[in-house]
């Protein structure tokens, strides 16, 4: 099974190349900038299907939160319009397109973990674009998979576990927003639960199993718990540490609202496709380790 994936230096397109070269069964490939370009629609159709696929994919897209404020054209191109042309080039090709979203596309009001069916409502343009990437996916064909994920980390690229290491090295006591809720969730268990499904979907005749999921590690914690275990585990294996002041949201302000609860419930993901996402703690401390004392030591300069 060929697998295409978008976004060649993302986290998950990372996670994904690494994960098929243990698979005897999967072939991963990566296309990115700049012979494909989600901000040249023209160059994506051709690009795709050069390359064969039996699945797409689509991990790229514009990920800064708040620069996307100050370009929102460039964030709905990317977001918006660029996903809706590579589910639309999966669409031509006659295969499956299983396309990452966000938690961002919620306002973070609810009370609890939000499922597949609560009213989606983006605070900022990120959020909205991604939603409008959504909607453009599933306008292109049904044979699709909708995948929201939220504060997603992963030895490779930037991410919020590899800050915090960073910082530790050079700081005493690091300042972490405490009223912000979640589930981290390891790219590397995201690229395990891709292509899990994957090799389901193309037996699947019917369309029962496509549509949008949640896929988001399990159990919760908010960004300063995160950081606790995130430089705990530094520790037990001889990296930096530092101790972490609990701030307010309003402490920190950003150009670009976050939701106060991101928690996305993953039960229905679990109940199709018969995969759970281990403890955020357990895949946490992986990733560290790796970053630590694993060939991805050096990625902590990244």
């Amino acid at each position: 099974m060929r697998i295409v994936v978008t976004g060649r230096d993302g986290q998950v397109a990372a996670s994904l190349l690494e994960a098929g070269q243990s698979r005897a069964d999967v072939d991963v490939v990566a296309i990115g900038r700049p012979e494909f370009d989600l901000a040249r629609p023209d160059t994506i159709i051709e690009v795709i299907a050069e390359t064969e696929p039996d699945i797409v994919v689509s991990a790229a897209a514009y990920t800064a939160v708040d620069q996307a404020e100050d370009e929102p054209d460039m964030a709905f191109a990317v977001n918006a319009t660029g996903a809706g042309k590579v589910a639309e080039a999966a669409a031509r090709l006659g295969v499956p397109v299983i396309h990452l979203s966000t938690d961002y596309v919620f306002d973070g009001s609810a009370p609890g973990a939000y499922v597949e069916t609560d009213a989606t409502a983006p605070l900022g343009v990120y959020g909205a674009s991604k939603l409008a990437g959504e909607q453009a996916v599933a306008a292109a064909g049904p044979r699709h998979l909708i995948l929201r994920t939220a504060w997603v980390y992963s030895p490779f690229g930037r991410n919020f576990v590899k800050t915090m290491l960073r910082l530790a090295a050079d700081r005493d006591e690091i300042a972490v927003v405490a009223d912000q809720w979640g589930n981290p969730t390891s790219a590397l268990d995201i690229a395990d639960a891709i292509l899990h499904a994957a090799a389901r979907l193309p037996r699947n005749k019917e369309l029962a199993a496509f549509g949008t999921y949640h896929l988001a590690g399990t159990g919760e914690t908010n960004w300063s718990g995160f950081a606790r275990h995130i430089l705990d585990t530094s520790l037990a294996f001889g990296g930096p540490w530092a101790r972490v002041r609990d701030i307010a949201t309003m402490d920190y302000p950003t150009k670009a609202r976050r939701p106060a609860n991101s928690r996305l419930s993953s039960a229905k993901f679990a109940s199709v496709f018969g995969w759970n996402a281990p403890d955020w703690r357990l895949s946490t401390e992986a990733v560290v380790r790796r970053l630590l004392t694993g060939e991805t030591k050096q990625a902590l300069t990244a």
